[in-house]
């Protein structure tokens, strides 16, 4: 079920919310106590898994010359970077397994196989994303500074480019993530003098991406390729390929749980004076999942369970699965949307809104409040375009919106 095909969503009251969240609450408080050494187990488990993969990877490609061992090279090697980015990598940096207190698995020490600095990724991720879920202004996710992927980015001639770029993004995606952090969109409109505290910080910054950078470039291209002596060649194309297999893989997963229809786009206002109890409604209005088994969950790093992930960052991924019958059940008892499809489906709609946005608004069919992408957030919004409660002359955040919205919502879709 699509958020956009609910008819009354914005239906909850304040208490509403906040019972909302204290249920979320106790969700966290329960998978928190129940974590022991069946989780460890899975976590070792998957680390010994993606090790033997990429040794069994790297060994194949000393024939990568012949036609078969490179293509089975690329295949292993390229799910052997998939899983550790994805399920370990990722999970353990969001702080997942610090419960262990294992320096091994600790979201301190890790450092992934991925052009992006970890140290940088926890800033524009751990705390960026996951705070400001899709919320126009402060989410850098939000078309990761190329691409318009909601109405209310306004629209420049710049993302006429729009399927270029994100073609361009899905297969050097482990770079857009290398230099997110640096916002050279901002730096380059800037007017910092070289010894300004803004510019030595962007330098210093800078530096530790080019290091991270040349680090796995001379992995990838140089150190494991001339270790295979005569067959260097083939072997740096099939290095090549399965970074490039992981980030348009790791990409599509990412942009199947933002941006297909169902998952809203806020703005700055609608998190004034945001509670807990709508911090969490934000992230399960602003997440969609993939219809998934136990495969595909894995291989997506359990971000099949976007939604539950967006809840609960921090928890073991292994127990995403189990959270979302929960999350499911509280979604039908507060009669809220939980946006979810098939990956071929939620992949499609995240590529028709990016092509469709590529244009100035005049030429879409539908509007800014009834656009298969954004209609849920109008809806949720009270579709308006002024927070500013008339009585008292302040802003209104999320809850006065939600419990405002019931009459709109009703009339929006007759």
């Amino acid at each position: 079920m699509a958020i956009s095909d609910v008819k009354e969503y914005a239906h909850l009251t304040a208490a509403d919310v906040e019972a909302l969240g204290a249920e979320f609450d106790a969700i966290r408080r329960e998978i928190e106590s129940s974590r022991g050494a069946a989780d460890a187990r899975y976590i070792r488990n998957v680390i010994r898994l993606q090790r033997a993969l990429e040794i069994s990877g790297r060994t194949v490609l000393f024939a990568s010359f012949l036609p078969p061992a490179w293509l089975a090279g690329v295949a292993l090697l390229g799910t052997a970077k998939i899983i550790e980015n994805m399920e370990i990598g990722h999970n353990v940096l969001h702080g997942q397994w610090d419960w262990m207190n294992d320096p091994e698995i600790h979201s301190t020490s890790w450092e992934w196989d991925n052009a992006g600095p970890s140290e940088h990724w926890k800033i524009t991720h751990n705390f960026l994303h996951h705070k400001y879920t899709n919320v126009l202004g402060m989410d850098d996710d939000i078309g990761y500074g190329l691409l318009r992927v909601t109405r209310d980015q306004r629209w420049k001639p710049f993302y006429l480019g729009n399927p270029v770029y994100n073609l361009l993004l899905q297969m050097f995606f482990e770079y857009g993530i290398a230099i997110q952090h640096l916002e050279l969109g901002k730096v380059a409109m800037s007017k910092w003098e070289k010894d300004s505290a803004e510019w030595q910080k962007f330098d210093a910054d800078r530096k530790v991406v080019l290091k991270k950078v040349g680090k796995q470039a001379a992995k990838d291209y140089l150190v494991f390729p001339l270790l295979t002596g005569p067959a260097f060649l083939s072997t740096l194309t099939a290095n090549l390929a399965a970074n490039v297999v992981r980030n348009v893989w790791t990409n599509a997963v990412i942009f199947c749980g933002h941006f297909p229809d169902g998952a809203e786009k806020f703005t700055k206002a609608d998190i004034v004076g945001e509670t807990k109890g709508e911090w969490y409604l934000r992230q399960m209005l602003g997440s969609a999942n993939i219809n998934s088994g136990k495969v595909l969950d894995f291989m997506t790093g359990n971000l099949s369970h976007q939604i539950e992930h967006h809840l609960f960052p921090d928890l073991p991924s292994n127990r995403y699965a189990a959270i979302a019958v929960r999350v499911r059940e509280l979604a039908d008892k507060y009669d809220l949307p939980y946006t979810t499809g098939s990956m071929p489906a939620q992949y499609f709609k995240s590529w028709r809104t990016i092509l469709k946005l590529s244009l100035p608004n005049k030429y879409l069919r539908h509007t800014t409040d009834d656009a298969p992408e954004t209609k849920s957030e109008r809806l949720f919004a009270g579709n308006t375009t002024t927070t500013i409660d008339p009585t008292t002359g302040r802003r209104q955040g999320l809850r006065t919106a939600l419990a405002a919205g019931r009459k709109l919502a009703r009339r929006t879709v007759a």
